[in-house]
């Protein structure tokens, strides 16, 4: 598979497989596998490439990826970073004895990394930006220390919005929602440094940009994307409740993430979303 990118073109590649209770995104029972894109580094004749499996739980059909911001976290560091890894889905209902042994008492996100398990998801990401860097892996930390707190509010907003029950609750926790959604609006509309040219008599007073931190993703987008997805998709089903459209900061923001491979292949389906959803969301009740 190949894609052009910056007028280059580049080759990617990710192995995904089936392991008896576990399987592949898309997988078929028995083993089946399948090829997804992942960049191909620089890597220079001659030096090896880590040996990295990706474990994220699986959906409700027990194959597909599920519903769970953390491991699309992880599965995006991995794609964005340009290593070659292996992708495993777990389905958590049926407990496989071999992924009990590689990490016990732990559920999905967790890697393997040249055979030792990493278990702690944040722990997991600085040890791949430590780990997986320049000259040979992109660098993702955020320049602007902003962007990794843009927007960190909005899931604790969203879940006690959703998990209510009370009528009488709902506007004013829908109001505590929109306050932080309309933060990472204004966070993602304002001009970034490097969007000023201290040169130009023209001032740009609303940023174009596609990302929290510029146009290509970060470590903060990988955080925030995926709940901010969620966000979008169980308001909508069990609110009734739309981002607003006047907040383009927001919607620019979305509709980038969702042409982008590293976003779109890592993520779940809406229905799964959904779904996972379906016992969590409070119907509103007198």
């Amino acid at each position: 598979v190949s894609r052009s990118q910056g007028g280059c073109c580049e080759r990617w590649r990710l192995l995904v497989r089936a392991r008896g209770d576990v399987t592949s995104r898309r997988g078929r029972p028995g083993g089946g596998s399948m090829a997804l894109s992942v960049p191909v580094n620089g890597l220079k004749e001659g030096d090896k490439e880590p040996l990295i499996e990706l474990f994220v739980k699986a959906g409700s059909d027990g194959e597909s990826i599920g519903n769970c911001p953390f491991s699309q976290r992880l599965f995006m560091i991995l794609w964005l970073k340009g290593v070659v890894f292996s992708v495993t889905t777990v389905d958590l209902k049926r407990k496989p004895a071999d992924l009990q042994n590689l990490a016990p008492g732990t559920h999905p996100p967790f890697i393997t990394y040249n055979g030792e398990v990493k278990t702690d998801v944040n722990k997991i990401e600085e040890f791949l930006e430590d780990v997986l860097c320049p000259p040979q892996y992109l660098k993702l930390s955020p320049k602007h220390p902003e962007s990794n707190t843009a927007g960190m509010d909005i899931f604790a907003k969203f879940s006690a919005f959703i998990k209510n029950s009370r009528p009488e609750a709902n506007e004013a926790l829908e109001r505590s929602l929109l306050k932080t959604l309309q933060k990472l609006d204004e966070y993602l509309n304002t001009p970034l440094p490097d969007e000023i040219d201290e040169n130009s008599m023209e001032d740009i007073i609303v940023s174009t940009r596609k990302f929290l931190d510029g146009n290509e993703m970060t470590l903060a987008d990988c955080n925030l994307l995926p709940k901010l997805h969620i966000v979008k998709v169980v308001a909508k089903k069990y609110r009734n409740f739309n981002i607003p459209k006047e907040m383009t900061g927001i919607w620019r923001y979305l509709t980038n993430a969702y042409s982008r491979d590293e976003f779109t292949n890592t993520c779940p389906g809406d229905k799964e979303i959904e779904i996972a959803y379906s016992d969590v969301a409070k119907r509103l009740t007198n």
